[in-house]
């Protein structure tokens, strides 16, 4: 999760504003905490605790002037939710100062760190973004940029998206697996680079192209380059980006997530079909996938549940007691659609199985005569160490449970998971070019000292 942006802006009373509006249409990847760097005479930080417009102000953003700036929205899996490591991230160097934003997570971030605490290093976060700030302002000593980055990239292992802003220049990177998305857009203000698409719709920008894996794309006085950093024998972009992170309006590496999730919902309908008078989204992340369950089954969408606009995510809240207290006021059963029904429910996936055992109850208890449950995803049977909050194996239901005995636990009249076979057909990439790690737990590279980590 978290989501970057960088812009660059000829208009420096406009730059900040377009950072803004950015994040802001990035907030569903990061709830704890958001942050901007405007690098304008001199560098204007800043960022907190909490939401993008509960952090920003117009008075706020129009006193960050410059052409280019750095934001970023944070959902936190290497280090604890607390302002020191919101970002961006700001580092003086000798050739400079350095505004780093980061999505991902480093599986080797204890080795680093601690090797650079034994050269005299000083931490003041225990975030893996201060790892690769202090890596990359390490390499900028003797090296440019480019030769930096290439330098940092054979260090850091995991996952890592990174955009940061160093004098005049404007940067974006993607590790070599491509785990986490990047994309390239150009408006008339300029060049904005973020983790999704729907955040160039946001400034009315159009997209140039995605960032490859291993790639870098620069911007310095209003022109870009592309530059191969590193090889790359296969891609692993997350296949959660396309089940829940993001946004159902973005399009990621050419692929439609709207698209998508319609697919993951019609497939499910063929796979596991159910004898019912209604379907109905678990809100807002299974509502694509509803639809697609209603075209393909025939059966009616009603909604069975209510959102409230005004609650965030839960899943990306830190502390499952947060999250579950979280469900009471996320979501109200509308008793007249569901009286006497039976009722499916999708949802995208079923990670620790609280939260879906609750959902399950507050239907029943608003008078449906059945709820079946269906889910667009394969079970989670593994941790994710790329920066998804899976951390321990205990902590997924499916690790542990057969789809008979979660079906018992979340009280489920029936319960069913999208095959993989049919997510793989439904995202239309190859398989080797996914990472599935949570769902076949194979990793796509070595993450052997996470689980140290994470065991101690």
């Amino acid at each position: 999760m978290c989501g970057v942006v960088g812009v660059y802006c000829e208009n420096e009373d406009l730059t900040s504003k377009i950072a803004f509006f950015s994040l802001y249409s990035l907030q569903h990847r990061g709830q704890e905490s958001a942050g901007i760097s405007v690098f304008g005479d001199y560098i204007h930080i800043h960022k907190g605790m909490g939401l993008v417009n509960e952090i920003f102000d117009s008075r706020k953003l129009d006193g960050m002037k410059g052409k280019i700036a750095v934001g970023h929205v944070r959902y936190s899996t290497t280090g604890e939710s607390r302002v020191e490591n919101a970002q961006p991230l700001l580092v003086k160097t000798r050739q400079g100062a350095m505004a780093i934003a980061h999505n991902g997570n480093l599986v080797n971030y204890g080795s680093l760190r601690r090797a650079l605490e034994r050269e005299g290093s000083v931490f003041l976060s225990d975030s893996d973004t201060e790892v690769i700030a202090k890596l990359m302002a390490k390499e900028m000593i003797s090296n440019d940029p480019v030769n930096a980055i290439v330098n940092l990239s054979g260090q850091i292992k995991g996952s890592y998206t990174l955009v940061f802003a160093f004098n005049d220049l404007l940067v974006g990177f993607r590790d070599s697996h491509g785990f986490k998305p990047l994309i390239l857009g150009e408006g008339d203000f300029g060049y904005i680079i973020a983790s999704e698409s729907c955040a160039l719709d946001a400034v009315g920008a159009e997209i140039v192209r995605d960032v490859k894996p291993g790639e870098a794309v620069i911007v310095k006085d209003g022109g870009i380059e592309f530059i191969k950093i590193e090889e790359f024998d296969r891609s692993s972009l997350c296949v959660f980006e396309y089940i829940y992170f993001a946004r159902p309006d973005s399009v990621i590496d050419g692929v439609s997530v709207y698209d998508v999730r319609q697919r993951i919902g019609r497939i499910l309908a063929r796979e596991s079909p159910v004898e019912a008078d209604i379907v109905s989204p678990v809100p807002d992340s299974g509502t694509t996938s509803a639809i697609g369950f209603s075209k393909e089954s025939g059966m009616e969408y009603l909604e069975a549940l209510i959102k409230n606009r005004y609650v965030g995510r839960t899943f990306i809240l830190p502390g499952q007691s947060v999250r579950e207290l979280s469900v009471k006021i996320k979501m109200n059963a509308i008793s007249k659609n569901v009286e006497g029904k039976r009722v499916v429910l999708i949802d995208d996936s079923i990670v620790r199985g609280t939260t879906s055992r609750k959902i399950v109850d507050m239907v029943r208890n608003a008078g449906a005569k059945e709820v079946h449950f269906r889910v667009g995803s394969p079970p989670i049977i593994s941790p994710c160490y790329f920066g998804i909050d899976m951390s321990t194996r205990d902590e997924l239901i499916a690790s542990s449970k057969t789809v008979e005995e979660i079906r018992k636990e979340i009280n489920a009249d029936s319960l069913a998971y999208l095959s993989l076979d049919g997510l793989i057909e439904a995202v239309g990439k190859k398989k080797e070019d996914l990472c599935l790690a949570c769902l076949t737990a194979r990793y796509p590279v070595d993450v052997s000292e996470a689980m140290q980590c994470r065991s101690c």
